[in-house]
């Protein structure tokens, strides 16, 4: 019935914002924000009505969340870095249809998802960001999915995403992307260096990581990249423990998936961590590599420390 027609790993940097803003950060992230304006464009022409993130600024303790009220609308600063996202105004309509669809079939795949139409609760700056520049004209409904998941497993993330995509291609009329709205490793820089790093990762290793993990998306190594991920999420600080990352692998195929990431936004440093803008094609899958959901918390332990 309907169809995901894209799908992209994408940076919600909040000096993208400073960007726009006189000052002595002006204009510095323009990189970054014409890669929002080219995966809007692609969306345009694909025909995309709803544009679902997987947000990593939306923190939560239980179950996974679909914020799906029918508008969203206000001024935004941000708990984190008010000194850099202040009174931030957005707009753009909602999708409750497809909110309390994509948690019916969700639970369905046996993850347990609750969608919230009826609420006052908005958007993080995850979805915010990206939307300021793909959806200023509200062209496209947004529906948001928690993302920096505190005590929740990658395999069922994976599932989410899976579901995800059988209730946007099996339920739904119309054209969905999906995007994983966070970093690469996420280790900010220390107290006190943050302007020194600004426009630098943190250490040697995570870039390094980063660069690999990069090179892989962009040969289709997904296997390994699915395989390692457990580990990377850790060891590379990964932003949200890179729950959005198994959702969008998990929507695409897993370890199955057979496409090349196509980086229109070229990897870069802010803050001390690693971001960037990537398009990964959107291919035929059957779901038979999507990991099994998750049987217990000793099951769970071993499956991810055993990789650690």
């Amino acid at each position: 019935m309907g169809k995901l027609a894209l799908a992209a790993k994408i940076t919600h940097v909040p000096s993208m914002y400073l960007s726009e803003l006189d000052g002595p950060r002006k204009g510095t992230r323009q990189d970054a924000i014409d890669g929002h304006y080219e995966i809007d464009w692609r969306c345009r022409a694909l025909g995309v009505d709803t544009i679902v993130v997987f947000d990593t600024h939306w923190l939560v303790n239980a179950n996974y969340h679909i914020n799906c009220a029918p508008h969203f609308k206000g001024l935004y600063t941000s708990n984190e870095l008010p000194h850099f996202i202040s009174n931030m105004g957005f707009e753009f309509p909602g999708n409750p249809k497809l909110g309390q669809l994509l948690a019916k079939t969700c639970n369905e795949w046996g993850v347990e998802t609750l969608a919230h139409d009826a609420t006052t609760l908005n958007p993080e700056y995850g979805t915010l960001v990206p939307m300021r520049y793909m959806n200023q004209d509200q062209h496209y409904q947004v529906v948001s999915v928690s993302a920096l998941c505190m005590a929740h497993y990658l395999n069922d993330s994976a599932r989410l995403g899976w579901a995800i995509r059988r209730a946007i291609e099996d339920h739904y009329d119309g054209t969905v992307a999906i995007f994983a709205s966070g970093s690469l490793s996420h280790r900010f820089a220390q107290n006190g260096l943050a302007p020194e790093y600004g426009f630098k990762i943190w250490s040697p290793f995570l870039e390094a990581l980063d660069r690999d993990v990069v090179r892989m998306w962009q040969a289709g190594e997904w296997k390994s990249f699915c395989g390692m991920l457990p580990e990377y999420a850790a060891k590379g600080h990964g932003e949200g423990f890179m729950h959005d990352t198994a959702m969008l692998l998990g929507a695409l195929g897993w370890s199955a998936y057979d496409g090349q990431a196509d980086v229109v936004t070229p990897y870069f440093g802010a803050s001390g961590t690693g971001q960037i803008n990537a398009i990964f094609p959107v291919t035929p899958q059957d779901g038979a590599a999507i990991p099994k959901a998750q049987a217990s918390a000793a099951e769970g332990y071993t499956a991810i420390t055993s990789r650690l």
